[in-house]
């Protein structure tokens, strides 16, 4: 028996090995262990390929002689990808792959937007910069301006955390001596010029391309001499899928930095050990211990959705989008809500030979803020300088004040003086393109766009300021009305002969009128109660005629008409010699009737280095193309049609003898037939390369840019003209400079990946001239700090030879024996002959450039398995700011004379009486460089989740990390843009902000 279950054991056994063996061995077959070599077209191994098994996270790499070992069953597919080069997917049938990778031509093959047409990268021989949506900056921003911050080289932004402001952006340096959209870049949105920006959330941009030099822009002519911003919004797709998508997030603002005012305890310490008397600014039997940074400020909540819907098929497609924008500024009081709607349908004809298309956005915006513009009642500033041993309130509840000029309680001034503007924008496009033969097409292109403002303004009862106080109640309402139309057609043909040489011709004409500031509006006081505020302005029981005229005096309906002729010739031999020629003729109303006309040319040749034979057995470049471009564009935006008019209004009034009022009628603008075109001619050289199998590529670029004709508001003699000034063509400016961008992808592994981009620019602004022989002028003032004791004291100067933005001050010398401050006397040949306690015009010097020297923006991203990271630096070097808050805040006099606060440092750097402390000088003017971490962002891709979720993204952003700067202000990203740069002003000095958001994004 014992023999029998010992060979039934041993039986068994035998079985299980077997078993064992035979399951081995089939594990074994389907691992099927494959090994082989990555190489490119000229045989070098490939060092970090991915080989990764089809659908599962199995793979590898290559190693430094591009081999790989993966097991990987028979008949499954084995994809090889890296970075320059086109993927490949092979199926597994042996146990050795050698792979040949191509080169990816994607880069090279991408289009590019340009005016009235596209072009795939390769053949561009201008100045272009592309920003996929994938790559603009993230945060809570209100404009797409704000999106490109560091992303372009030679594009200056400087945001700002004010819910309802507005971004400084210039390209390539100022050139005009007009402010506002004369010195901005022109936007044109899905090919439709001059469109407002508001129309376009940030969620629906496909992509942003900026047309950098004139040789790209003058197709644009008369508008795009500070550059071309093309936006280009997501359109339907032809999968014959419908398409859901969610994108949203909520955000938290915090202040960054806040002055460091005297306290409570520090005010009476100070008066204390300098024997100042205080007591009729306060109760000093119950002082206050308020901090009104704290009344003012708070944490800002915002929130953002957008939903789109996309579909369609090879015939017809589809888009529309619904935007909400909710933003609460860290000023109480501030906020902005914006709802953004877009819709899009195109579709296919006549046997498809007719493209059209049809599209309607609107827009309907709100900001709410208080006074934030004028010095002593501004909110911001009234938060630093009120005193804090005054209470907010009475003890019956009412406002604490005191009837003191320019000193006004803060929580008054948010809760008493109401400003709420309602904008409402309009646009319909519909464009239709003829396939008349194969590379030949006419397009078609209408628009028309409906800007309407409302303008709400209530002070109410128990408002403190003087011009309202004593009104019991003033509501001023106002609306203005902008309509733009436009037409543009134009022909494309592309043709290639022989395989070899690429033509392509574009001719169009284009037609335009713009019906802008058609309003009016009226001021009423006088109300019962405040309960209606401006809703029921019947109720007043005042009105006063110059209230009246002061309010509608800006509301006079300029039209404008343009019609332009223009065109284009490319020509390619082989994607290896091209040359591109454009020129616009432009005519407009805006210009005076000797010069209604402008031409507008460019040329512009790259040469494909890369592509010629003696370049093809070298193993340095990848890619290696040299550009060289000169053009001439103009500049007539920010006009209405009287600069070049004579201009007659109201210059007062008079009562005659039988009585009554009567208005006087005079001069109000000179005519000036001979008013022509701003022209910017600029020569661009640009090299463009690869190295290392394309993981490293950059352009190299050299810009000089010349604007001559400058328009300038100049003084002239009445006893000449009816009128003191007069618009004419006399200065010139000067913008030369270097840009550099480099893109690499250093690392690259099976599951991580660094990718970085670094874009560095360097630019020098010079006003080359500002008078000829009629029209002179030494120089011009600019920059008034509005400091106290200091009116009219500028710190800036335009004037030959100099940038815009240069600093001429008094040069502070440090303290006399009394601790009074001095300052460097000069002579009046200019020599320095001591110092002085009354400095005068004289002792004024160059001090300093509010123009950076650099501008960067260095962007890296890592991606580990299903998770991302990315850290966007940014900043300037090499550029002055003129402290005005820490100069007015500096002066001890605004405590003893007006009971105002003043900042801590006082009582520990300067002595008490120094009654010259707060002036203008080079005290105050200070390095504006900086360093900031301005976003970083983490987020994690779940893919596919069931049958509907086609994709979700949560991700957690943080804005304004941190900054490193020696500067001792508030913040150094300061205003640079228009004729004041860099002037940090007390009463427009929005804290920035921290931004703390989640977000989430989701396909259907």
């Amino acid at each position: 028996m014992l023999n029998v279950q010992s060979e039934r054991k041993r039986t068994w056994m035998q079985g299980l090995c077997l078993v064992l063996f035979l399951l081995s061995s089939t594990l074994a077959f389907a691992q099927n262990q494959v090994r082989g070599v990555v190489t490119d077209k000229l045989g070098e191994p490939l060092i970090g390929v991915n080989v990764l098994e089809k659908g599962t996270t199995n793979g590898t790499v290559t190693d430094i002689d591009g081999k790989y070992t993966v097991n990987v069953p028979k008949g499954k597919t084995l994809v090889f990808s890296f970075i320059g080069f086109a993927t490949q997917e092979i199926k597994v049938d042996s146990k050795v792959l050698n792979v040949t990778l191509s080169e990816d031509t994607e880069t090279l093959d991408e289009v590019v937007v340009v005016g009235y047409g596209s072009m795939t990268r390769k053949d561009v021989t201008s100045s272009i910069t592309t920003v996929k949506a994938e790559d603009l900056n993230v945060g809570v921003y209100t404009s797409p301006a704000q999106l490109l911050q560091g992303k372009v080289p030679g594009l200056t932004i400087a945001n700002t955390s004010d819910p309802n402001g507005s971004a400084s952006i210039s390209l390539r340096g100022a050139s005009s001596l007009r402010s506002g959209e004369a010195m901005e870049p022109y936007y044109v949105i899905d090919g439709v010029p001059g469109v407002s920006l508001s129309l376009v959330a940030p969620e629906d941009i496909e992509s942003i391309d900026v047309l950098r030099d004139a040789s790209a822009t003058a197709i644009y002519g008369s508008k795009a001499a500070n550059g071309v911003i093309i936006v280009t919004t997501k359109k339907g797709n032809k999968n014959g899928k419908t398409n859901v998508n969610y994108s949203g997030y909520v955000a938290w603002d915090k202040t960054m930095k806040t002055l460091d005012m005297m306290t409570a305890d520090e005010v009476l310490a100070y008066a204390e050990a300098n024997d100042l008397d205080l007591s009729s600014y306060y109760d000093v039997n119950n002082p206050a211990n308020t901090d009104w940074q704290r009344e003012v400020l708070r944490t800002g909540f915002s929130h953002n959705h957008n939903i789109s819907i996309n579909g369609g098929n090879d015939k017809t497609s589809y888009n529309a989008s619904l935007n909400f924008l909710d933003r609460q500024g860290t000023v109480r009081g501030t906020g902005m809500d914006r709802l953004t709607a877009r819709s899009f349908l195109q579709s296919k004809a006549f046997d498809n030979r007719l493209d059209f298309s049809i599209s309607l956005n609107a827009s309907v915006s709100n900001n709410e803020n208080g006074p934030t513009n004028n010095e002593g009642r501004s909110v911001l500033d009234a938060m630093n300088y009120y005193l804090p041993l005054n209470p907010v309130k009475n003890d019956d509840g009412s406002w604490y004040g005191r009837t003191t000029s320019q000193y006004y309680n803060p929580a008054s001034l948010i809760n008493e003086d109401r400003y709420k503007t309602t904008q409402k924008l309009l646009q319909g496009v519909a464009k239709a393109t003829v396939h008349i033969l194969d590379g030949l097409d006419w397009n078609l292109n209408l628009s028309y766009q409906n800007e309407q403002y409302i303008y709400n303004n209530y002070h109410s009862s128990k408002s403190q300021i003087v011009d309202y106080a004593s009104r019991n109640g003033q509501a001023d309402r106002s609306t203005v009305e902008n309509i733009k139309k436009q037409m543009e057609t134009y022909i494309n043909w592309d043709h290639t002969f022989n395989e070899a040489h690429k033509v392509g011709v574009m001719l169009g004409y284009s037609w335009e009128q713009s019906d802008n500031n058609d309003g009016f509006g009226l001021v009423a006081y006088n109300f019962y109660n405040d309960d209606l505020s401006y809703y029921n302005m019947a109720l007043a029981n005042k009105i006063s005629l110059d209230d009246i005229s002061n309010l509608n005096s800006g509301y006079l309906l300029s039209t404008l008409r343009m019609i332009s002729y223009y065109g284009r010739v490319n020509y390619s031999y082989k994607s290896k010699y091209l040359l591109q020629a454009t020129v616009r003729r432009d005519g407009s109303s805006a210009f005076g009737v000797n010069n209604r006309w402008g031409t507008f040319p460019s040329v512009s040749a790259s040469w494909r280095i890369i592509e010629e034979d003696f370049m093809k057995d070298q193993h340095v470049f990848d890619d290696l193309k040299l550009r060289v471009g000169y053009g001439v564009s103009g500049n007539s935006l920010g006009f209405d049609a009287f600069y070049s008019r004579q201009v007659y209004g109201s210059t007062g009034w008079f009562t005659p003898s039988s009585g009554g009022n009567y208005r006087v009628l005079g001069a109000t603008r000179n005519a000036n037939p001979d008013l022509k075109w701003e022209k910017t001619g600029m020569l661009n050289v640009g090299l463009d390369f690869g190295f290392f199998k394309n993981r490293l590529t950059g352009t190299i670029e050299y810009y000089d840019k010349r604007t001559s004709d400058l328009i300038y508001n100049y003084k002239v003699s009445t006893l000449l003209y009816p009128y003191s000034e007069m618009w004419a063509n006399v200065g010139d400016i000067s913008n030369k400079g270097f840009e550099i961008t480099l893109n690499a992808v250093p690392v690259q592994t099976k599951d991580f990946t660094w990718s970085t981009t670094l874009n560095l620019s360097h630019n020098k602004n010079k006003v080359e001239s500002m008078s000829n022989s009629e029209y002179s002028v030494k120089y011009i003032e600019m920059a008034d700090p509005n400091i106290n004791s200091y009116s009219n004291q500028h710190v800036q100067r335009l004037m030959e030879g100099a940038p815009i933005g240069q600093f001429y001050l008094w040069e502070w010398a440090g303290y006399d024996e009394n601790g009074m401050s001095v300052f460097n006397d000069y002579d009046e040949n200019g020599n320095l002959v001591g110092t002085t306690d009354a400095p005068d015009d004289g002792d004024r010097r160059m001090a300093g450039s509010a123009q950076p020297k650099l501008t960067y923006g260095w962007n890296n991203e890592f991606t580990w398995k299903k998770w991302s990271l990315s850290a966007f630096f940014q900043g300037v070097a090499g550029n002055k700011i003129f402290n005005a808050i820490r100069a007015s805040y500096s002066d001890p006099s605004l405590l003893s004379s007006f009971g105002k606060n003043i900042l801590a440092e006082v009582a520990t750097e300067q002595h008490a009486n120094d009654s010259r402390a707060q002036a203008p000088s080079t005290r105050y003017l200070e390095n504006g460089s900086y360093l900031r971490l301005s976003t970083l962002t983490l987020g994690y891709n779940f893919g596919k989740l069931g049958n509907y979720v086609n994709n979700l993204r949560v991700y957690a952003t943080c804005n304004n990390v941190f900054t490193l700067t020696g500067y001792k202000g508030i913040d150094p990203e300061v205003n640079l843009g228009g004729l004041e740069p860099g002037m940090d002003m007390r009463s427009s000095n929005y804290p920035r902000t921290r931004s703390f958001m989640v977000g989430v994004n989701m396909n259907f």
